[in-house]
């Protein structure tokens, strides 16, 4: 018997008809590195990422199948049911029920929003490249909604305690905002510091205007038994963060 599926649910007080949640490594069908329920990380088997997102669907009764995006750390944002097949972009936005957003993450910060009356949702990709490119601002500016009567909510990543990066990254987000130095520590090595991406995704949409901000905190890297990590393992799944207004709520 196949271990049971177990999802991340967001805590936040969203609308009753926004429907999220975050997959784990529970369940699944993928082997080897991948193991568990791998939704999309390149190099497994093409047949164990359609069973494991098909056991997602139906676990999650999701009203369609999510769109898949492909992902390249930047800041387009596509709008559904709108968008093309595959879209080559890092966050989406519908305003159309049933429509479901997504986004994979290994180790990058997935971020969902929502509107305070449940008229529209949108998931975002947020590596540290996203976020000092400004795909979170992004996502804000393409939500037809004032951003004070947003909702954001942090998913899983990487924690600040193994997220070594370089001076040019830290140089990356100060040069900005003076400030988002409170998210560096240094890490005991010349030019290495620990970055927060919690702290950085919080400082980054505050400064657009979304001041209600929950989740955070949660670490892929600590967590091998539920999330993948690339940074902890190198060859790896992914997880998916998905969310959509429910039909007929």
């Amino acid at each position: 018997m196949s271990e049971p599926l177990a999802f991340l649910r967001p805590d936040w007080p969203a609308p009753p008809r926004v429907r999220a949640a975050v997959t784990t490594r529970g369940g699944g069908v993928s082997g080897g590195p991948y193991a568990g329920l791998n939704m999309g990380g390149s190099g497994d088997r093409p047949e164990s990422i359609v069973e494991n997102r098909r056991r997602v669907a139906q676990a999650l009764r999701l009203p369609q199948e999510p769109c898949w995006l492909r992902q390249v750390h930047g800041t387009r944002v596509v709008r559904l049911p709108d968008a093309e097949a595959l879209p080559q972009a890092d966050a989406a936005y519908a305003q159309a029920a049933g429509a479901v957003c997504a986004v994979q993450a290994a180790d990058c910060l997935p971020v969902l929003l929502c509107d305070e009356a449940g008229t529209m949702v949108a998931a975002a990709h947020a590596g540290w490249r996203g976020l000092a490119a400004g795909v979170l601002e992004a996502t804000v500016a393409a939500l037809p909604a004032a951003p004070a009567r947003l909702l954001a909510w942090l998913g899983p990543a990487i924690g600040a305690e193994a997220f070594e990066v370089g001076a040019e990254v830290r140089a990356r987000f100060v040069e900005c905002d003076r400030a988002a130095a409170s998210a560096f520590v240094a890490a005991g090595r010349p030019d290495k510091f620990f970055a927060d991406l919690f702290a950085l995704a919080r400082r980054r949409l505050g400064a657009a205007g979304v001041t209600r901000v929950y989740g955070g905190g949660v670490s892929t890297h600590a967590d091998p038994a539920r999330f993948f990590s690339y940074r902890r393992d190198g060859v790896t799944g992914r997880m998916a963060a998905l969310i959509w207004l429910e039909p007929g709520a």
